[in-house]
């Protein structure tokens, strides 16, 4: 059986997958691909976070261009039929498909890890062109079986960049790696076309790079392939539409969020079906690696990057020019570093210099991340925000101006009330614990103005309440307004107990005050 070379078992996969009935069609993209077949501009490479989408789009491809499968039912059914060049490469072509992530439990070294691969596209290759010389180097028998047949061949590697993420591997080993890349791919005749995906885009180590041949597409640049990775907002009403137990406005608010370069709002698809599929909302993020991990990141670099994190948390954009992230960059060490790979792992969403975190399905994980202990005083702070909401609830705002007030005195820029925007910094840090029972909105449009936050209980037998902060004032300011702008019409239809939280802060003394009342 063949293991890469016109393998069937990938094919057959794809195959499964479009049973699926959340299956999104993706195969547009395939046409795309087919005006590059044969020509100068033939080497695409294609980098977003895991879960996106990249390994069913290679699965697809191997299963559209392989001649060693004939899957033109299949694809009948889907929008690249529509295509002129359609038929013209429907499983006709060579193709070799390798996806670098393979089990490697068993190999100890990168001399295992190579060989696995290079014996098997050798074993390949001799049994299919029993002809070429099996001395021969990889390239070299390639160039024989295209002499001899005078056909080409597809490459379609999926995760190339696996090696880089993986501590078994050294500095030696990754070069040695794109070596091989550059010996099996680079100014080949016999390559028709090389599809190439991954989460890291190719290192350019200079102008005659291994792999500089390859044109990258990466969510922060990708003008051409961007709605084919991640699902768009239509593709999820019309899977929302399959079932009744998931609201369309559920799902926006969990995995919506990523942003391309074209302005186009994008969903996990991993979370969105498997949300679909269990009939509840939830965090399906899962980890494969510590750089998965967002406690990676703040272990990295705490002072410089904690600041952005807990205003983000706080739902307030960071702005800040990011210039990427290459492959080369294991270690990471200055904020934009740090920023970028967040991005490109997909932890952040990066748009016109702006990051955010993406939906609620990502703002949980980094809720939790402020527990770190290396996020240090604010981890302390965080622990206890479970004691504010409950003093909140019992009125007790001797303990409320207690914590407000270590919230206040920790050294983050962020929350020193330099503007509007410390607010929400704050009020993150004490309440976070606070949102996974309430849900939150913060500068809310409420009767003749706007509240600065309203918490909705999740069990409705919680009271309801909405908190104003003021600067140089009263707690009794603060409830007046509360009280004169009408923010109370925002809860007209919650029908248990209404709670007005009143929060002052004193600029020269530096305290706070706090205050609440029943409002009905």
């Amino acid at each position: 059986m063949s293991y890469f070379l016109n393998g069937n078992f990938k094919n057959n996969e794809f195959e499964l997958i479009t049973k699926d009935k959340y299956f999104i069609d993706k195969t547009p993209i395939i046409e795309k691909m087919n005006e590059l077949v044969g020509i100068k501009d033939r080497y695409v490479c294609i980098t977003r976070p895991r879960r996106f989408g990249k390994t069913i789009n290679a699965m697809m491809l191997a299963s559209y261009y392989s001649k060693n499968a004939d899957f033109k039912d299949l694809f009948d059914k889907f929008e690249i039929s529509k295509s002129t060049s359609y038929l013209e490469h429907l499983n006709k072509h060579n193709v070799i498909y390798m996806t670098f992530n393979s089990n490697v439990s068993d190999l100890k070294t990168y001399s295992d890890y190579i060989e696995f691969y290079k014996s098997r596209i050798i074993r390949d290759i001799s049994e299919t062109y029993p002809n070429v010389n099996v001395n021969d180097t990889i390239s070299e028998m390639l160039e024989q079986a295209s002499d001899e047949t005078g056909e080409g061949f597809v490459f379609v590697i999926d995760e190339w960049d696996y090696i880089f993420n993986n501590n078994l591997f050294s500095e030696e080993d990754r070069k040695d790696f794109l070596e091989f890349l550059r010996d099996l791919l680079k100014d080949k005749p016999y390559v028709e076309l090389a599809y190439m995906t991954g989460v890291l885009p190719i290192a350019k180590y200079s102008a005659g790079s291994a792999l500089n041949m390859f044109l990258e597409f990466n969510i922060m640049n990708d003008h051409t392939y961007d709605e084919y990775f991640g699902f768009t907002n239509e593709e999820v009403e019309s899977l929302c539409k399959k079932q009744n137990k998931i609201s369309i406005d559920s799902l926006k608010e969990w995995y919506n969020g990523y942003y391309t370069c074209n302005n186009l709002q994008i969903y996990n698809p991993r979370s969105v079906t498997t949300a679909l599929r269990q009939g509840v909302c939830q965090s399906y993020w899962t980890n494969t690696g510590p750089m998965d991990e967002i406690s990676y990141y703040i272990e990295n670099n705490i002072e410089e990057i904690q600041n952005d994190i807990v205003q983000m948390v706080s739902g307030i954009p960071v702005n800040i020019h990011l210039e990427g992230y290459s492959a080369e960059q294991i270690n990471l060490n200055t904020r934009d570093e740090i920023l970028s790979a967040m991005t490109v792992y997909g932890f952040l969403s990066y748009y016109d210099e702006t990051l955010t975190i993406p939906n609620k399905e990502l703002r949980m994980k980094f809720d939790y991340s402020l527990k770190n202990h290396q996020m240090g005083a604010i981890s302390k702070l965080v622990l206890k925000s479970n004691q504010m909401l409950e003093a909140t609830l019992k009125k007790d705002t001797k303990t409320m101006e207690q914590l407000i007030q270590e919230a206040h005195d920790i050294n983050i820029p962020a929350i020193k009330y330099n503007d509007e925007n410390s607010l929400a910094c704050v009020v993150t840090l004490v309440y976070l614990s606070a949102r996974t029972k309430y849900t939150i909105v913060r500068e809310m449009e409420a009767g003749a103005g706007k509240a600065d936050f309203i918490f909705y209980p999740n069990d409705k037998s919680k009271p309801a309440f909405i908190l104003e902060l003021k600067k140089n004032a009263s707690p009794d300011d603060a409830l007046k307004q509360i009280r004169e702008k009408r923010y109370a019409t925002a809860l007209r239809d919650y029908t248990g107990k209404k709670l007005a939280v009143g929060i002052s802060y004193d600029e020269k003394l530096k305290n706070h005050k706090v205050k609440i009342e029943e409002i009905s």
